[in-house]
C-alpha cells in the first residue's frame, strides 16, 4: 500500500492516477474540502484527514508500505511544511514503512532565510535522512503545471510578467514526471537513500517562457519586467499592516531573485536512474492546452 499525502495537488493526484493505472494499492488522503471524487472513481483509499493533526497522520501511516509526501503549505510552513512531514517520518518508522519518498524544493540546503518553506524543507531533509528510513529526496525546480493560467492568460492577451532578473535560468519540469519518479524511486536501487534534484531538459532563461507560449499560441508576446526592488517595496509596506503576509511573500521573493536550474550531468543522472527522457516546457503546455 502507498501513503500519498497532498494526494488532490500536482503532483500527488498524477502520482495516484499512475498508481492506479498499474493496479497498485494507494490511499490518498486528503482534506474534506477538497475536490478527490477522481480519486474514488479510480478506486483508490481516501483517508480524509488534517495533517496538523498527529492522531490522523497515525490511522493513516496503519498498513502502508511506500510513503510519498507530497502535500504544500497552504501558507503555513511550520505546520505543514515542517512539522507534518516530522510527524509523517516519525510515525512512517514506527509502522515499518520501508520507504520514504519527500518532495522537497531545489535549492533547499542553500540556506535562504528569507523563505519559511525553503527553511522547512532544510530541516526535513535533514531528519530524514538521520532518521534510519530508506529514502529518497526530490528537489524540483518549478513545476511547469504552476504556469498553465499564465499561458492560459497569454493566449487570451499575450500578457507575460516576470519578476526580476529576465536572465535568471530555471529547469521547469512536469509534475507527470516527478510522480512518475516519486513511484519509481521507492523499487530502484539506484535511487535508495539518494537526492536528487529535479528538472526539465533545458536551462531556461525566465525571458524565454514567453517566446515558447508565442511559438504555442501564434501571437507576439507582450512582458512586462517587474524590478525585484518593487516587490521590495511592496513586501515592505504590507509589513505595516499585515506581517504575515509579508513573511509568505518571501518565497516569492526568494524564487524571483535566484536562479532554480539542474545541470546537463543532473538531468542525465536522472533520465539513467529512471529510464526515461523528462518532458520539456513546450511539450506540457502543449499537451494540456494545445491549440
Amino acid at each position: 500500500m502507498f501513503l500519498v499525502t497532498g494526494a488532490t495537488g500536482q503532483i500527488g493526484r498524477q502520482a495516484v492516477r499512475l498508481l492506479r493505472e498499474r493496479e497498485e494499492p494507494v490511499r490518498g488522503f486528503v482534506r474534506l474540502e477538497s475536490n478527490y471524487s477522481e480519486l474514488e472513481q479510480r478506486s483508490a483509499d481516501i483517508f480524509i484527514g488534517d495533517l496538523t493533526e498527529e492522531k490522523d497522520i497515525a490511522r493513516a501511516c496503519q498498513d502502508v508500505k511506500y510513503l510519498i509526501s507530497a502535500h504544500g503549505s497552504g501558507g503555513n510552513a511550520q505546520a505543514l511544511d515542517y512539522r507534518a512531514n516530522i510527524d509523517l517520518i516519525d510515525h512512517a518508522q514506527a509502522n515499518g514503512v520501508e520507504h520514504f519518498v519527500f518532495i522537497s524544493v531545489l535549492g533547499a540546503q542553500r540556506g535562504y532565510e528569507d523563505s519559511p518553506t525553503f527553511k522547512a524543507k532544510r530541516e526535513v531533509e535533514n531528519y530524514l535522512k538521520k532518521n534510519g528510513l530508506n529514502y529518497t529526496i526530490l528537489q524540483p525546480s518549478g513545476l511547469a503545471s504552476d504556469l498553465l493560467p499564465l499561458a492560459e492568460r497569454f493566449r487570451n492577451t499575450g500578457f507575460y510578467l516576470i519578476i526580476g532578473d529576465p536572465k535568471n535560468r530555471t529547469s521547469i519540469v512536469s509534475p507527470d514526471d516527478v510522480a512518475k519518479i516519486a513511484i519509481d524511486s521507492v523499487r530502484i536501487e539506484g535511487a535508495r537513500n539518494q537526492t536528487f534534484p529535479v528538472g526539465g531538459p533545458e536551462a531556461l532563461k525566465r525571458e524565454e517562457v514567453p517566446e515558447i507560449f508565442s511559438r504555442i499560441f501564434k501571437r507576439d508576446p507582450i512582458t512586462v519586467n517587474v524590478p525585484l526592488a518593487v516587490l521590495d517595496t511592496v513586501r515592505e509596506g504590507i509589513g505595516l499592516f499585515d506581517a504575515q503576509t509579508q513573511k509568505s511573500l518571501g518565497t516569492l521573493r526568494t524564487l524571483s531573485a535566484n536562479e532554480f536550474f539542474c545541470t546537463q550531468a543532473e538531468i542525465n543522472q536522472l533520465e539513467t536512474t529512471f529510464n526515461m527522457k523528462m518532458e520539456s516546457l513546450e511539450s506540457f503546455i502543449t499537451r494540456y492546452l494545445g491549440t
